[in-house]
């Protein structure tokens, strides 16, 4: 059986997605309290596996995921 390594650009990477996901409005509200914990236990291991690299809380340097262009409404100009 081959052991798989878990990087922290891996556990950056999921938080990123949940970030992207969660702007989507991909989880229901009961699954939000869940994806939460989830997402701060990650960003909690990325922040202390990284600590020489601290940056703004709850920002994480992670791969970008192709996220969709948000469209404002600038119909009140």
């Amino acid at each position: 059986m081959e052991t798989k390594i878990l990087t922290v650009q891996d556990l950056a990477g999921v938080v990123s997605i949940i970030d992207v996901c969660s702007a989507r409005g991909a989880f229901k509200g009961e699954e939000l309290a869940g994806v939460g914990r989830l997402r701060e236990s990650f960003l909690a291991e990325v922040k202390e596996q990284q600590p020489e690299q601290a940056t703004a809380p709850d920002s994480v340097e992670a791969p970008v995921v192709d996220a969709e262009p948000v469209e404002e409404d600038n119909s009140n100009s």
